[in-house]
């Protein structure tokens, strides 16, 4: 199995799905194809979440660990532009009407502050993610147990061990077959938290723009418009706008899937997902 762990044959795993059914067990068919000997242990126990559920959290988590850099550096360099501009007057708005006089430095602190919130709140999403583990088909590991003979130690050890292999310090207590779907919505609320902020940042360099106070970089041969070239339109921060308000949408779907896991599992999660 460990020298066949890579020869994946995407092709005959799709022709096992459309025969099957079933993801999961056509991946496991087209593995034993590799490995025929290993055929009777491949799935020995396991169900079907305990390779979905597993993976998925192992890339929420890893989905994190690209995502906290980026911003970071997104951080790093909105400091300085708030340092650089610090002293520079410019006009405030309430209301989008002109109020007191403001800084362009201190105005990007607006910015900057809610970025270090979501800096905060992604961390901590990120850090708070464990492991499904083996947990069984309902949560009990009891299909685990019987392949030991009862013998409660050796379960937790593989449950330990299969935990650490996939680079994670603790896995879940409790368990169904899924891992609880508020994994999903802690995920999601965050990620649509830095959604709207970029979604405000943006909007305000819109905003911004038109009063020819901040603009985007307009290459030497950039075409603004078909129709009107001279334009220089932000587009670049209406593509974030159109982004971060997708984003945003999203939380909404693993609120209603968490709300409709009936009991251990339903499969009504498993699609959207």
């Amino acid at each position: 199995m460990e020298s066949h762990a890579d020869d994946i044959d995407f092709a005959m795993a799709a022709e096992e799905e459309k025969k099957l059914r079933h993801d999961v067990m056509a991946h496991v068919h087209t593995f034993a194809h590799c490995c025929p000997t290993a055929a009777p242990i491949i799935h020995l126990g396991a169900t079907s979440c305990y390779v979905g559920d597993n993976t998925d959290l192992i890339m929420l988590r890893d989905g994190f660990d690209i995502l906290l850099p980026k911003l970071a550096r997104v951080i790093d360099r909105l400091a300085s532009f708030a340092e650089k501009y610090a002293h520079l007057p410019t006009l405030g708005f309430t209301h989008y009407q002109p109020a007191q006089l403001t800084t362009v430095g201190k105005r990007a602190c607006l910015w900057l502050q809610d970025l270090t919130m979501d800096m905060r709140n992604l961390q901590r999403a990120r850090d708070d993610i464990r492991f499904r583990g083996v947990k069984g088909t309902t949560g009990t590991q009891a299909s685990f147990l019987q392949l030991f003979q009862g013998e409660h130690d050796k379960v937790e050890d593989l449950d330990r061990m299969v935990t650490e292999m996939a680079g994670f310090k603790k896995a879940y207590l409790v368990t169904g077959q899924t891992y609880s779907r508020k994994v999903d919505i802690d995920s999601l609320t965050v990620l649509a938290s830095l959604g709207a902020s970029i979604h405000k940042i943006c909007t305000d360099i819109r905003l911004l723009a038109n009063l020819k106070e901040i603009e985007e970089p307009f290459e030497k041969e950039q075409i603004g418009s078909s129709a009107m070239p001279y334009k220089r339109n932000p587009m670049r921060a209406e593509r974030c706008c159109s982004l971060a308000r997708h984003l945003m949408a999203l939380v909404s779907d693993p609120l209603q899937t968490c709300a409709v896991q009936w009991l251990e599992r339903t499969l009504d999660d498993s699609a959207n997902r």
